[in-house]
C-alpha cells in the first residue's frame, strides 16, 4: 500500500484538504525515497526552505537539492526567464544531467503551479518529465518518478481530472476522527485500476506508521435511570380534548357537511324554501335619469 507507493515510476498525485494535510505525508514519501539511496530534487513554492527541511535529519538533508520558489516566484532578483515554467524546466534539465540512479522530483505544490501556469503547459511538463528517462547527452538517466502534493479544493473538476489522469498513483487523504486514511488508486497500462484504503499516522520524524482499520468508539447508552423532562408540562394550550369536549365536537355539524336537513332541502325544495320578495326605497340622492339608455340603437 503506502509501502508500495514509491515503487512504480511516473506521477504519484497526493490530494490533500483543508481538514487532511498532505505535506506531511509528502515528507514521509520524500525520507523513504532518500533513505533508499535515491537524490530527491524538490520545487518549493509554498514554504520556505528552512521550513520545509525541518525536521529531516543529516542523511535526508543531505539527499535534497532544493530549488525555491517561495520568497521569488518570479525571478524578479535574477536575469532571465520570468515565469515559474522556466524553473519547471530547469529541473527537470537538472534531474536528467546530475543523478544516473533513479530520481524522485518533488512539486511542493501543484496547486501553486496551477494558479500560475496554464494547465496545458503543467501538463505537458509533468507528461515529459516523467518519461525522460532516455539517453542525452551520453548520460544514463534513471527512473525518475515526480511526487505532486494538491489542494483540490481550489480547482474546479477539469484541472483535478487531467492531473489524475496523467498520474500513476493517486492519494486522496481523508479520515476518521483522528485517524488518518489514504485511499490509494493504482493506475497501469492495459489493465483495470486496483483501489486500497490504508490507515496510517506520521511520526515527529516522518515516519510512516501503519495502522489496521480503527475501531468506532461506541456511543454512551442513555441513562435511564435519569427523569426525563416532559416537553408539554407547561404549555399554555391542551394538546388533548376533554370527555365533555370531545361529545360537543362530535355534535358539532360543520357547514360544509353534507347533513340530512341539507338533503330533505335539496330533495324537497318546495316544503323547506320560501318564496321572497326585495323591496327597494329609492334615496333623496339617487340619480334618475328619464332618458331611455338604447335610444341611440334605433330599436
Amino acid at each position: 500500500m503506502l509501502d508500495s507507493l514509491l515503487a512504480p515510476g511516473g506521477l504519484v498525485l497526493l490530494r490533500d484538504s483543508v481538514e487532511w494535510e498532505g505535506r506531511s505525508l509528502l515528507k514521509a514519501l520524500i525520507k523513504k525515497s532518500a533513505l533508499s539511496g535515491e537524490q530527491v530534487h524538490v520545487l518549493g513554492c509554498e514554504v520556505s526552505e528552512e521550513e520545509f527541511r525541518e525536521g529531516f535529519d543529516n542523511d535526508v538533508n543531505n539527499r535534497l537539492v532544493y530549488q525555491e520558489l517561495f520568497r521569488d516566484p518570479f525571478s524578479w532578483s535574477r536575469t532571465g526567464e520570468t515565469l515559474p515554467g522556466a524553473a519547471l524546466d530547469a529541473l527537470s534539465n537538472l534531474c536528467r544531467r546530475t543523478h544516473p540512479g533513479p530520481v524522485t522530483v518533488v512539486l511542493d505544490s501543484l496547486s501553486w503551479l496551477l494558479l500560475h501556469l496554464p494547465c496545458t503547459t503543467l501538463c505537458q511538463t509533468l507528461h515529459a518529465l516523467c518519461h525522460r528517462s532516455s539517453r542525452h547527452d551520453n548520460s544514463t538517466v534513471g527512473q525518475i518518478r515526480v511526487l505532486g502534493l494538491l489542494h483540490e479544493e481550489l480547482h474546479g473538476p477539469g484541472p483535478v481530472g487531467i492531473l489524475s489522469s496523467l498520474a500513476q498513483a493517486e492519494v486522496t487523504l481523508s479520515g476518521l476522527s483522528d485517524h488518518a486514511s489514504a485511499h490509494i488508486v493504482y493506475r497501469r497500462p492495459q489493465q483495470r485500476p486496483t483501489h486500497q484504503t490504508q490507515w496510517f499516522s506520521i511520526l515527529p520524524d516522518f515516519s510512516l506508521n501503519l495502522q489496521r482499520v480503527p475501531l468506532l468508539e461506541p456511543h454512551p447508552h442513555p441513562d435511564l435511570s435519569v427523569t426525563q423532562v416532559d416537553p408539554t408540562a407547561h404549555l399554555t394550550f391542551n394538546l388533548h380534548l376533554s370527555k365533555k369536549e370531545k361529545e360537543a365536537k362530535d355534535k358539532l355539524i360543520l357547514p360544509f357537511q353534507f347533513s340530512s336537513e341539507k338533503q330533505q332541502a335539496l330533495l324537497h325544495p318546495g316544503q323547506s324554501q320560501a318564496t321572497g320578495q326585495i323591496f327597494y326605497e329609492p334615496d333623496a340622492y339617487d340619480d334618475f335619469d328619464q332618458e331611455d339608455p338604447d335610444d341611440d340603437l334605433d330599436i
